[in-house]
Protein backbone atom coordinates (compact mmCIF):
# COMPACT_ATOMS: atom_id res chain seq x y z
CA UNK A 1 0.00 0.00 0.00
CA UNK A 2 0.92 3.49 -0.79
CA UNK A 3 2.58 5.17 2.42
CA UNK A 4 0.62 8.14 1.55
CA UNK A 5 -2.64 5.99 1.23
CA UNK A 6 -1.74 4.58 4.69
CA UNK A 7 -1.90 8.16 6.20
CA UNK A 8 -5.42 8.90 4.79
CA UNK A 9 -8.58 9.76 6.95
CA UNK A 10 -11.62 8.86 5.16
CA UNK A 11 -14.35 10.34 4.50
CA UNK A 12 -17.46 9.81 7.00
CA UNK A 13 -20.37 10.33 6.28
CA UNK A 14 -23.76 10.72 8.02
CA UNK A 15 -24.99 7.22 9.70
CA UNK A 16 -27.32 5.28 8.14
CA UNK A 17 -29.00 3.44 11.02
CA UNK A 18 -30.18 -0.58 10.69
CA UNK A 19 -32.55 -0.31 13.02
CA UNK A 20 -36.41 0.73 12.64
CA UNK A 21 -38.16 3.55 14.26
CA UNK A 22 -35.28 5.96 14.32
CA UNK A 23 -36.69 9.71 12.71
CA UNK A 24 -33.76 10.56 10.63
CA UNK A 25 -33.00 14.44 10.48
CA UNK A 26 -28.81 13.38 9.97
CA UNK A 27 -27.91 13.40 6.57
CA UNK A 28 -30.06 16.23 4.62
CA UNK A 29 -32.28 14.11 3.09
CA UNK A 30 -35.67 14.79 1.47
CA UNK A 31 -38.65 14.28 3.94
CA UNK A 32 -40.80 13.48 0.54
CA UNK A 33 -40.39 10.64 -1.48
CA UNK A 34 -40.41 11.01 -5.66
CA UNK A 35 -42.92 11.70 -7.59
CA UNK A 36 -45.76 8.86 -8.64
CA UNK A 37 -44.19 9.63 -12.50
CA UNK A 38 -40.52 8.74 -11.17
CA UNK A 39 -41.34 5.54 -9.50
CA UNK A 40 -42.95 4.41 -12.96
CA UNK A 41 -40.90 5.47 -15.02
CA UNK A 42 -37.98 3.45 -12.85
CA UNK A 43 -40.36 0.19 -12.32
CA UNK A 44 -41.25 0.14 -15.56
CA UNK A 45 -37.33 -0.02 -16.75
CA UNK A 46 -36.60 -3.02 -14.76
CA UNK A 47 -36.84 -5.44 -17.71
CA UNK A 48 -34.34 -7.12 -20.11
CA UNK A 49 -32.22 -3.82 -20.47
CA UNK A 50 -30.63 -4.66 -17.19
CA UNK A 51 -28.61 -6.77 -19.05
CA UNK A 52 -27.28 -3.67 -21.06
CA UNK A 53 -24.44 -1.23 -20.84
CA UNK A 54 -26.34 2.37 -19.93
CA UNK A 55 -26.04 5.57 -22.11
CA UNK A 56 -22.80 6.14 -21.75
CA UNK A 57 -22.94 9.92 -22.59
CA UNK A 58 -25.88 9.95 -20.94
CA UNK A 59 -27.16 12.17 -23.65
CA UNK A 60 -31.19 11.85 -23.54
CA UNK A 61 -30.30 13.63 -19.86
CA UNK A 62 -28.08 16.15 -20.85
CA UNK A 63 -30.51 17.43 -23.63
CA UNK A 64 -33.07 18.11 -21.50
CA UNK A 65 -31.09 19.72 -18.54
CA UNK A 66 -29.61 21.62 -21.48
CA UNK A 67 -33.36 22.93 -22.34
CA UNK A 68 -34.06 23.63 -18.46
CA UNK A 69 -30.50 25.57 -17.86
CA UNK A 70 -30.79 27.25 -21.29
CA UNK A 71 -27.27 26.05 -22.54
CA UNK A 72 -25.75 23.72 -24.76
CA UNK A 73 -25.13 19.97 -24.14
CA UNK A 74 -21.50 20.49 -24.23
CA UNK A 75 -21.98 22.93 -21.54
CA UNK A 76 -23.30 20.04 -18.82
CA UNK A 77 -20.93 16.27 -17.53
CA UNK A 78 -23.41 13.92 -15.60
CA UNK A 79 -21.58 11.94 -12.63
CA UNK A 80 -22.63 9.20 -9.90
CA UNK A 81 -23.75 11.95 -7.61
CA UNK A 82 -22.12 15.04 -7.55
CA UNK A 83 -19.30 13.93 -5.69
CA UNK A 84 -17.63 11.69 -8.11
CA UNK A 85 -17.55 14.76 -10.48
CA UNK A 86 -15.93 16.84 -7.67
CA UNK A 87 -12.89 14.08 -7.27
CA UNK A 88 -12.83 13.94 -11.11
CA UNK A 89 -11.91 18.05 -10.60
CA UNK A 90 -9.34 17.55 -8.40
CA UNK A 91 -7.67 14.79 -11.03
CA UNK A 92 -8.60 16.82 -14.34
CA UNK A 93 -7.38 20.68 -13.12
CA UNK A 94 -4.86 20.38 -10.41
CA UNK A 95 -0.91 19.54 -10.69
CA UNK A 96 -0.31 17.08 -7.34
CA UNK A 97 2.39 18.74 -5.68
CA UNK A 98 3.46 22.16 -4.06
CA UNK A 99 2.75 25.79 -5.48
CA UNK A 100 -0.52 27.37 -7.16
CA UNK A 101 -0.76 24.89 -9.90
CA UNK A 102 -1.07 21.86 -7.25
CA UNK A 103 -3.38 24.22 -4.47
CA UNK A 104 -7.01 23.25 -3.62
CA UNK A 105 -8.70 25.67 -1.06
CA UNK A 106 -12.40 26.29 0.24
CA UNK A 107 -13.84 28.13 3.39
CA UNK A 108 -13.82 26.52 6.60
CA UNK A 109 -16.22 24.83 7.80
CA UNK A 110 -17.66 23.67 4.96
CA UNK A 111 -18.27 20.63 3.26
CA UNK A 112 -15.91 17.73 4.80
CA UNK A 113 -15.11 15.89 1.53
CA UNK A 114 -12.63 18.38 0.07
CA UNK A 115 -10.31 18.09 2.71
CA UNK A 116 -10.62 14.36 1.55
CA UNK A 117 -10.72 15.27 -1.73
CA UNK A 118 -7.08 17.07 -1.26
CA UNK A 119 -5.48 14.64 0.68
CA UNK A 120 -6.38 11.53 -1.80
CA UNK A 121 -4.83 13.74 -4.57
CA UNK A 122 -1.74 14.79 -2.53
CA UNK A 123 -2.72 18.60 -3.37
CA UNK A 124 -1.80 21.67 -1.18
CA UNK A 125 -4.47 21.82 1.35
CA UNK A 126 -5.71 25.93 1.90
CA UNK A 127 -8.17 26.61 4.16
CA UNK A 128 -9.45 29.79 5.14
CA UNK A 129 -11.83 30.55 7.77
CA UNK A 130 -15.37 31.67 7.55
CA UNK A 131 -16.74 34.78 9.64
CA UNK A 132 -18.19 33.81 12.93
CA UNK A 133 -21.47 33.87 11.31
CA UNK A 134 -20.35 31.84 8.94
CA UNK A 135 -20.56 35.06 6.18
CA UNK A 136 -17.75 34.81 3.43
CA UNK A 137 -14.59 36.99 3.72
CA UNK A 138 -14.61 40.22 0.97
CA UNK A 139 -12.34 39.62 -1.78
CA UNK A 140 -10.91 43.11 -0.57
CA UNK A 141 -10.07 41.21 2.91
CA UNK A 142 -9.25 37.79 1.11
CA UNK A 143 -5.79 40.24 -0.45
CA UNK A 144 -5.42 41.74 2.89
CA UNK A 145 -4.78 38.89 5.01
CA UNK A 146 -3.15 36.80 2.10
CA UNK A 147 -4.37 33.65 3.30
CA UNK A 148 -6.47 32.93 0.06
CA UNK A 149 -4.51 31.74 -2.92
CA UNK A 150 -6.23 33.50 -6.12
CA UNK A 151 -3.78 31.40 -8.20
CA UNK A 152 -5.00 28.25 -6.69
CA UNK A 153 -5.82 25.56 -9.24
CA UNK A 154 -9.21 24.86 -7.63
CA UNK A 155 -11.81 26.64 -5.86
CA UNK A 156 -14.45 24.84 -3.83
CA UNK A 157 -16.91 26.94 -2.78
CA UNK A 158 -20.48 25.62 -0.83
CA UNK A 159 -23.22 27.92 -1.60
CA UNK A 160 -25.50 27.68 0.42
CA UNK A 161 -22.86 26.79 2.43
CA UNK A 162 -22.85 23.91 4.93
CA UNK A 163 -23.36 23.02 7.41
CA UNK A 164 -24.10 26.37 8.71
CA UNK A 165 -26.88 26.88 6.09
CA UNK A 166 -25.82 30.34 5.41
CA UNK A 167 -26.09 31.53 1.61
CA UNK A 168 -23.96 33.80 -0.54
CA UNK A 169 -25.45 36.60 -2.70
CA UNK A 170 -24.30 35.83 -6.80
CA UNK A 171 -22.84 39.28 -6.57
CA UNK A 172 -20.48 38.00 -3.71
CA UNK A 173 -19.42 34.73 -5.81
CA UNK A 174 -19.61 36.89 -9.08
CA UNK A 175 -16.53 38.94 -6.91
CA UNK A 176 -14.80 35.91 -6.00
CA UNK A 177 -14.92 33.92 -9.71
CA UNK A 178 -13.49 37.52 -11.32
CA UNK A 179 -10.98 37.15 -8.98
CA UNK A 180 -9.76 33.95 -9.26
CA UNK A 181 -6.86 32.31 -11.82
CA UNK A 182 -7.71 29.35 -11.57
CA UNK A 183 -11.06 26.90 -11.71
CA UNK A 184 -14.19 27.93 -9.65
CA UNK A 185 -16.70 25.29 -8.35
CA UNK A 186 -19.74 26.72 -7.15
CA UNK A 187 -21.30 23.68 -4.98
CA UNK A 188 -24.94 24.22 -4.99
CA UNK A 189 -26.32 21.08 -3.87
CA UNK A 190 -28.90 23.19 -1.52
CA UNK A 191 -29.68 25.64 -4.01
CA UNK A 192 -33.07 24.80 -4.71
CA UNK A 193 -34.37 25.74 -1.19
CA UNK A 194 -32.55 29.50 -1.42
CA UNK A 195 -33.94 32.27 -2.82
CA UNK A 196 -30.71 32.75 -5.63
CA UNK A 197 -28.61 30.85 -7.90
CA UNK A 198 -25.03 31.37 -9.82
CA UNK A 199 -25.72 29.28 -12.23
CA UNK A 200 -25.43 32.32 -14.64
CA UNK A 201 -21.73 32.34 -13.70
CA UNK A 202 -20.76 28.94 -15.08
CA UNK A 203 -22.27 30.46 -18.45
CA UNK A 204 -20.77 33.54 -18.19
CA UNK A 205 -16.98 32.73 -17.31
CA UNK A 206 -14.91 30.52 -18.71
CA UNK A 207 -13.19 29.29 -15.39
CA UNK A 208 -16.31 29.24 -13.24
CA UNK A 209 -18.56 25.43 -12.91
CA UNK A 210 -21.90 24.71 -10.95
CA UNK A 211 -22.42 21.60 -9.55
CA UNK A 212 -25.88 20.57 -8.75
CA UNK A 213 -27.23 17.12 -7.77
CA UNK A 214 -30.78 15.13 -7.85
CA UNK A 215 -30.35 14.18 -4.50
CA UNK A 216 -31.36 16.53 -1.52
CA UNK A 217 -34.16 18.47 -3.61
CA UNK A 218 -35.32 15.79 -5.83
CA UNK A 219 -35.21 12.73 -3.78
CA UNK A 220 -32.80 10.80 -5.80
CA UNK A 221 -30.44 10.00 -3.27
CA UNK A 222 -30.44 6.27 -3.61
CA UNK A 223 -29.99 6.40 -7.22
CA UNK A 224 -26.99 8.44 -6.94
CA UNK A 225 -27.37 11.49 -10.13
CA UNK A 226 -25.50 14.61 -9.78
CA UNK A 227 -24.16 16.86 -12.46
CA UNK A 228 -22.22 19.93 -13.96
CA UNK A 229 -22.72 23.18 -15.80
CA UNK A 230 -19.63 24.55 -16.92
CA UNK A 231 -17.25 26.49 -20.21
CA UNK A 232 -17.37 23.09 -22.74
CA UNK A 233 -13.49 22.96 -22.31
CA UNK A 234 -13.69 22.38 -18.66
CA UNK A 235 -16.54 19.61 -19.14
CA UNK A 236 -14.50 18.20 -21.99
CA UNK A 237 -11.89 18.01 -19.81
CA UNK A 238 -13.58 15.92 -16.69
CA UNK A 239 -14.92 14.06 -20.09
CA UNK A 240 -11.12 12.47 -20.73
CA UNK A 241 -10.95 10.89 -17.78
CA UNK A 242 -14.54 9.76 -16.30
CA UNK A 243 -15.58 6.03 -16.22
CA UNK A 244 -17.10 4.88 -19.15
CA UNK A 245 -20.59 3.83 -17.68
CA UNK A 246 -20.19 6.56 -14.54
CA UNK A 247 -24.32 6.82 -14.65
CA UNK A 248 -26.13 3.86 -13.99
CA UNK A 249 -29.48 3.20 -16.40
CA UNK A 250 -32.22 3.27 -13.51
CA UNK A 251 -30.48 6.43 -12.44
CA UNK A 252 -31.25 8.09 -15.60
CA UNK A 253 -34.52 7.34 -16.05
CA UNK A 254 -35.50 8.64 -12.37
CA UNK A 255 -33.80 11.97 -13.37
CA UNK A 256 -35.31 11.70 -16.75
CA UNK A 257 -38.79 11.52 -15.28
CA UNK A 258 -37.79 13.60 -12.21
CA UNK A 259 -37.29 17.12 -15.41
CA UNK A 260 -41.03 15.80 -16.79
CA UNK A 261 -42.39 16.16 -12.97
CA UNK A 262 -40.55 20.03 -12.03
CA UNK A 263 -43.79 21.62 -10.60
CA UNK A 264 -44.16 18.29 -7.73
CA UNK A 265 -40.71 19.16 -6.36
CA UNK A 266 -40.96 23.09 -6.24
CA UNK A 267 -44.27 22.40 -4.30
CA UNK A 268 -42.29 20.29 -1.93
CA UNK A 269 -39.18 22.93 -2.09
CA UNK A 270 -42.02 25.89 -0.72
CA UNK A 271 -43.28 23.39 2.66
CA UNK A 272 -39.67 22.47 3.40
CA UNK A 273 -38.88 26.26 3.38
CA UNK A 274 -42.31 27.09 5.67
CA UNK A 275 -41.02 24.44 7.92
CA UNK A 276 -37.47 25.64 8.34
CA UNK A 277 -39.20 28.93 9.16
CA UNK A 278 -41.37 26.96 11.66
CA UNK A 279 -39.23 24.90 13.34
CA UNK A 280 -36.40 27.69 13.51
CA UNK A 281 -38.93 29.96 15.59
CA UNK A 282 -40.05 27.21 18.12
CA UNK A 283 -36.25 26.26 19.02
CA UNK A 284 -36.05 29.59 19.28
CA UNK A 285 -38.40 29.77 22.10
CA UNK A 286 -36.92 26.70 23.53
CA UNK A 287 -33.68 28.81 23.69
CA UNK A 288 -31.61 27.22 20.75
CA UNK A 289 -29.84 29.53 18.88
CA UNK A 290 -30.78 29.05 15.35
CA UNK A 291 -28.81 30.73 12.53
CA UNK A 292 -30.88 31.54 9.31
CA UNK A 293 -30.40 29.02 6.58
CA UNK A 294 -31.15 28.66 3.07
CA UNK A 295 -30.88 24.67 3.03
CA UNK A 296 -33.56 21.97 3.93
CA UNK A 297 -31.56 21.92 7.01
CA UNK A 298 -30.66 24.47 10.51
CA UNK A 299 -27.44 24.53 12.35
CA UNK A 300 -28.47 25.19 15.79
CA UNK A 301 -26.67 25.66 19.11
CA UNK A 302 -28.82 23.93 22.20
CA UNK A 303 -29.34 24.93 25.62
CA UNK A 304 -28.46 23.67 28.98
CA UNK A 305 -26.53 21.18 27.49
CA UNK A 306 -23.27 20.61 25.10
CA UNK A 307 -24.10 19.59 21.55
CA UNK A 308 -22.97 15.85 21.86
CA UNK A 309 -24.40 15.40 24.86
CA UNK A 310 -27.63 16.91 23.18
CA UNK A 311 -26.64 14.56 20.09
CA UNK A 312 -27.15 11.52 22.68
CA UNK A 313 -29.81 12.55 24.27
CA UNK A 314 -32.18 13.36 21.07
CA UNK A 315 -30.89 9.68 19.98
CA UNK A 316 -32.51 8.53 23.14
CA UNK A 317 -35.85 9.99 21.70
CA UNK A 318 -35.38 8.02 18.47
CA UNK A 319 -34.41 11.28 16.63
CA UNK A 320 -31.07 11.26 14.88
CA UNK A 321 -29.04 14.69 14.48
CA UNK A 322 -25.84 15.40 12.91
CA UNK A 323 -23.02 16.50 14.87
CA UNK A 324 -19.31 17.52 13.67
CA UNK A 325 -16.10 17.07 15.12
CA UNK A 326 -15.07 20.63 14.02
CA UNK A 327 -13.88 23.35 16.72
CA UNK A 328 -15.95 25.86 14.66
CA UNK A 329 -18.98 24.10 15.02
CA UNK A 330 -18.65 21.38 18.09
CA UNK A 331 -21.30 23.75 20.03
CA UNK A 332 -23.96 23.03 17.34
CA UNK A 333 -25.61 20.27 15.90
CA UNK A 334 -26.91 20.10 12.11
CA UNK A 335 -30.73 19.19 11.82
CA UNK A 336 -32.94 18.12 8.63
CA UNK A 337 -36.04 19.75 7.83
CA UNK A 338 -37.83 16.61 7.75
CA UNK A 339 -42.12 16.13 7.93
CA UNK A 340 -44.44 17.74 9.89
CA UNK A 341 -44.62 14.72 11.54
CA UNK A 342 -40.80 13.93 12.21
CA UNK A 343 -40.30 17.72 13.06
CA UNK A 344 -42.98 17.47 15.27
CA UNK A 345 -41.46 14.55 17.15
CA UNK A 346 -37.86 16.66 16.89
CA UNK A 347 -39.63 19.65 19.06
CA UNK A 348 -41.34 16.93 21.84
CA UNK A 349 -38.43 15.40 21.92
CA UNK A 350 -36.06 19.05 22.54
CA UNK A 351 -39.22 20.00 24.90
CA UNK A 352 -39.19 16.51 27.44
CA UNK A 353 -34.82 16.78 27.13
CA UNK A 354 -35.17 20.57 28.78
CA UNK A 355 -38.14 19.80 31.12
CA UNK A 356 -36.39 17.33 32.55
CA UNK A 357 -32.52 19.53 32.82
Amino acid sequence: MRRHVQRLAPYVPGEQPRERGLIKLNTNENPFPPSLKVLKAVQSAVDGRLRLYPDSAPQELREKLARLHHCEVENIIIGNGSDELLALATRAFVEPGKGARGAIQYFTPSYSLYPVLSEIHNATCIEVPLRKDFSMPSVTVLRREKQWDFRAALTYVTTPNAPSGRGYTTAELDSLACAQKGVVVLDEAYVDFAEENALSLALNYPNVIVSRTFSKAYSLCFQRIGYFVGHPDLVGALDKIRDSYNVNGLGQEAALATLEDLSYYRKNFQIIKKMRKFVTKELQSLGFKVHPSSGNFILVKPPKFKALAWLEKLRGHNVLVRWFDLPEVEDYLRITIGNELEMKSLLRASNQIIARA
